[in-house]
């Protein structure tokens, strides 16, 4: 038996019981590889937290950030995998000056880099990640593998593969700890300083790990561990690399698409970004297991889940509900585990073991950037989500059914015609389900739904036959006519969103929707189309104000939409649109809406991130500000913040009016900005406008602010319809260091 230079412990036998120094070593290993987990995914929605105000609320933000900690996670490995096989006492002391190095960069603070030119900040936003943290989270990449890689060295360490879910369980414990403990309760400064002294700690773990290593070999030890005598390790060759990579990318892909859904129609903030990540991490920690019975079950599971949730994987509203979002993220969860445990089960002899962990970051790294910079560039919907569900449906272990199974894979005219008749019936289901689905869910839907799946759940144990039936249920459901929308030339998709241009059933309204929310609607009656609609109509908060604002008043509007706010301008009066997204521009300048070319044809159009831009106006350059700018139902919470007030609050001229839209599916917005207008010393109002709705127009929250008190009387007490009292404030204002969203969610 080869133990290097290990000679301390005397071995009697080919595997000998390893004495009480060993477990002890075991649990430090295991203690490492914890905090370093636990470090390097607490810093991921932290950093997040600290751009959130610099790089606005989309969803893409997030994805976009994934791709870099992927990027720095391939590294990571790549480094680890580049020095495992030098001398161990060279690797312990060339990682420990490296952590040393990483930890020079300390505190947490956001790189100084120039501001993003419209258009480029999906080059931007990375390179801001990559600068702020790119030395400690390259370094945190490198703890598991290497750190397990050390572990093995010991001739009586066992399995090293079984410390990767001690690895993945640390993450998922700092992706929870971040929006449970840290975000609600603790500012930036302190968040980032506790890290620090983390890290620091860390860096002495590392060094009793090194320490008790430091008379080992590089090379591992030929111990067999108990599952490993019935093990055969599969040789590695091309092959099963590219099967690595395909197992690692699609949950990878799958995670950030999800990101995308879920971002998309509740909210960009940290608390639902780590929810996909957490899930996913999670997967590793059940897969990834010695006993691996949780896993088995739950991978018998997906199979049956992709055909029933996956089903809405093309439906343009698939999302549009909380117990569909969830519902997306546990089907997520339960393919993730049953793709890992397909990827623990190919996993290698120990020696490869830095080149297994490479290539499975690689294929994250793949799924990554699929979904966060090629995706959105190549498709106008989310349709990398089916692609990547079809994907998994390719890659999952069939699943096994006494007498059918046997009969398909008998290769004779009966298992023929059983495909051919299963594939033929599910067609013709499809068709009707396109045919009844246009009406919306209703029993007829849900029974063709669940026939389709019935079929896919007979022929489970053909991927030949079950890959189709998901694609024709996904297309039955709603999704042929969504491709259909795409090659009409009705869609389109920036880094900010997916948006859709669509005519009501009867051709009298056109709408704009991003994601599953209406963002605009026009008449299409020539003699209608400068009414105003949806959220803005007459009765509105909105509407109420801009008719009294003065004849020279200067106006500004956070988000443009279809611009249905341009056609209350008076003639004297000085407009200036600011407008994240130069895609949401485009369809006024096509001619797709026309309020804005029909009413405002010189208002000013600012493109950028309003708060930034704000920041940078005039002080009393304004005398109504409203800010419209939500991306679907998620909140970009960095401009209903008390810094941002302030900003407010400065353009704004002594005696002007600020309006903010709250209408929400999912949260109650309006007691945080009663405490927003509270701290910073404005009255406030509040106008629901829900009954004697005219026409093409939608219930609205609108909340109106001025620290002017005759401007506030001049409001309310006007003739017209009436304005309320804000609701209770809630207890803490949201600030740029603490924005938690939990107290606002309506369970």
């Amino acid at each position: 038996m080869h133990i290097g230079d290990e000679g301390d412990f005397p071995m009697t036998e080919a595997v000998a019981r390893p004495p009480r120094s060993i477990f002890a070593r075991q649990n430090l290993f295991v203690a490492t590889i914890l905090t370093g987990s636990f470090l390097l995914f607490l810093i991921q929605p932290m950093v997040a937290r600290f751009a959130l105000p610099v790089v606005g609320g989309a969803p893409n933000v997030w994805n976009s950030a994934m791709v870099v900690f992927q990027l720095l996670l391939l590294g990571g490995y790549l480094y680890s995998h580049a020095i495992a096989h030098q001398p161990m006492r060279r690797q312990i002391v060339l990682h420990l000056a490296l952590l040393v190095a990483a930890a020079l960069t300390l505190p947490i603070a956001l790189y100084p880099l120039p501001s993003a030119a419209p258009g480029w900040e999906a080059l931007w936003v990375p390179a801001l990640f990559l600068l702020s943290i790119g030395p400690v989270f390259f370094m945190l990449s490198s703890q598991a593998s290497l750190m397990q890689r050390w572990f093995a060295a010991s001739p009586e360490a066992g399995d090293p593969y079984v410390l990767y879910g001690a690895s993945n369980l640390g993450s998922f414990g700092g992706l929870i700890a971040y929006p449970l403990i840290f975000e609600p309760t603790m500012p930036l400064a302190t968040q980032s300083h506790l890290w620090s002294a983390g890290f620091v700690a860390l860096i002495a773990m590392v060094g009793f790990a090194g320490w008790s290593r430091w008379h080992a070999s590089s090379d591992f030890a030929e111990y067999v561990a108990p599952d490993e005598e019935e093990r055969e390790a599969p040789e590695v060759t091309p092959g099963l690399m590219a099967l690595w990579l395909a197992l690692a990318a699609v949950p990878s892909g799958l995670m950030l698409s999800t990101t995308t859904l879920l971002t998309t129609d509740i909210m960009a903030a940290p608390m639902l970004w780590v929810i996909p990540l957490g899930l996913y991490l999670l997967s590793f920690s059940v897969a990834f297991s010695e006993e691996g019975t949780l896993a088995g079950h739950l991978s018998a599971v997906a199979p049956i889940t992709l055909l029933f949730v996956g089903a809405l994987a093309l439906s343009p509203a698939g999302q549009a509900s909380m117990e569909i979002a969830i519902a997306m993220a546990a089907l997520l969860f339960l393919v993730a585990v049953a793709l890992h445990m397909r990827l623990f089960d190919l996993r290698p002899d120990p020696r490869h073991l830095t080149l297994f962990y490479l290539m499975t970051a690689l294929g994250g790294a793949i799924g990554g950037i699929f979904c966060a910079l090629i995706a959105p560039l190549v498709f106008d919907w989310i349709y990398e989500h089916a692609i990547l569900l079809i994907a998994a449906a390719m890659l999952l272990r069939p699943l096994e059914l006494p007498v059918v199974t046997p009969l398909l894979k008998r290769r004779d005219w009966r298992s023929a015609a059983l495909a051919a008749g299963a594939l033929l019936l599910t067609a013709w289901l499809a068709y009707e389900l396109s045919q009844a689905a246009v009406y919306g869910m209703n029993a007829r839907v849900a029974g063709f739904i669940g026939l389709i799946a019935c079929i896919g759940l007979v022929v489970a144990s053909r991927r030949a036959l079950y890959v189709p039936v998901l694609a024709m249920l996904m297309l039955g459901h709603l999704g042929w006519s969504t491709i259909r929308s795409s090659l009409d030339g009705d869609r389109a998709r920036s880094y900010f969103g997916a948006y859709h241009i669509e005519n009501s059933p009867s051709g009298a309204l056109r709408y704009l929707t991003h994601g599953t929310t209406l963002h605009g609607q026009q008449f299409t009656d020539p003699a209608k189309k400068d009414d105003p609609t949806s959220y803005y109509g007459t009765t509105s908060g909105i509407g109420i104000a801009l008719q009294q604002a003065p004849e020279d008043a200067r106006v500004g509007i956070v988000g443009l939409g279809v611009g249905t706010l341009a056609c209350y301008r008076k003639p004297a009066q000085q407009w200036v649109f600011y407008e994240i997204d130069r895609q949401v521009v485009r369809f006024s300048e096509k001619g797709e809406f026309s309020f804005l070319s029909d009413c405002t044809p010189d208002a000013r159009i600012v493109i950028g991130d309003a708060r930034i831009a704000l920041d940078r106006a005039a002080h009393d350059s304004l005398d109504l500000l409203a800010i419209d700018a939500f991306s679907s139902d998620a909140i970009p919470v960095h401009l209903l913040t008390q810094e941002a007030f302030d900003i407010y609050g400065d353009a704004l001229a002594g005696d002007g009016l600020l309006l903010v839209h709250v209408s929400n599916r999912y949260l109650d917005l309006a007691p945080m900005v009663a405490a927003l207008a509270k701290k910073g010393r404005w009255h406030g109002a509040m106008r629901t406008d829900t009954d004697n709705l005219a026409a093409g127009t939608t219930p609205s929250l609108w909340i109106a602010l001025t620290r002017d008190g005759d401007a506030y009387n001049r409001l309310v007490e006007a003739e017209g319809p009436s304005w309320a009292q804000l609701p209770p404030a809630s207890h803490q204002p949201w600030t740029d260091d603490n924005a938690s969203i939990l107290p606002l969610i309506r369970w």
